[in-house]
């Protein structure tokens, strides 16, 4: 029987993560280690200064004071009997679209687990929503389980997947979209008189390439963008190798 590595950055309590854990009942074995609290934008941060504690919430649930990266590493090292066949992290409330994979501790836990040589995918739904349904990101998510558990992944391979709410019924395999949107400050002023900045996003007056993930994402469909652990840019390592004889020159002295 297969078994099954559940995590996200939502926290051990949220409702994506129940009901992707319902939602893959029968399928196999459901293990469940994911943080304590909410740990949103952590990306693939380690917890190195303090000790990771772990809670047992239940039969094959654990609860870890620590980021998403934090709990597959515990998960594999410490807590599971055997290595399993399958992580996902998520279902994450909010989309994980274009340059925001750099900072989704969603996508880190699912690319720590590819690290590791697993197969691995991120979902998220892409609402904003108070009280989102997660029923059909859930289904979807137990399909992809079970063609990547039948199939496999390319090695050092992981599968970014968003949902839109509401999903027309088409999947596409999108690319990575550029950056749509840009950082802002919102400036204000504490009871105690300190200042203190709020982050937020706002979207640029920019077209989407039609075959990115926004574009799938704007046309009500699902967006599964495969991402590759090695970034080295093949194309400037060539261009720029003659720099290394002007830089020990330079450095000689």
């Amino acid at each position: 029987m297969s078994h099954i590595l559940l995590t996200n950055d939502d926290g051990i309590e949220a409702e994506g993560l129940r009901e992707l854990a319902s939602a893959l009942e029968g399928l196999g074995t459901v293990s469940v280690v994911a943080p304590s609290r909410e740990q949103s934008g952590s990306a693939q941060s380690l917890t190195l200064r303090q000790p990771i504690v772990c809670h047992t919430a239940g039969e094959r649930r654990w609860a870890v004071d620590g980021t998403p990266a934090d709990c597959i590493i515990v998960a594999l090292h410490k807590l599971l009997p055997e290595r399993p066949d399958l992580v996902i992290s998520g279902i994450n409330h909010g989309g994980n679209l274009g340059e925001n994979v750099y900072y989704s501790g969603t996508v880190g836990a699912a690319r720590e687990a590819a690290i590791h040589h697993l197969p691995a995918m991120a979902v998220s739904l892409v609402s904003k929503s108070a009280a989102p349904r997660f029923d059909a990101a859930a289904r979807l998510t137990r399909s992809a389980a079970e063609l990547i558990l039948r199939e496999g992944l390319p090695e050092q391979v992981l599968l970014n997947v968003n949902v839109p709410d509401p999903w027309g019924g088409a999947v596409r395999f999108t690319r990575q979209s550029q950056k749509i949107t840009r950082n802002q400050l919102s400036e204000g002023k504490d009871p105690r008189g300190r200042t203190y900045f709020w982050l937020f996003e706002q979207k640029l007056d920019k077209d989407v390439e039609p075959d990115t993930d926004y574009a799938a994402i704007s046309a009500r469909a699902v967006s599964i963008t495969p991402l590759h652990l090695d970034p080295t840019h093949a194309e400037s390592l060539n261009h720029l190798s003659h720099w290394s004889t002007i830089l020990e020159k330079a450095s000689s002295g």
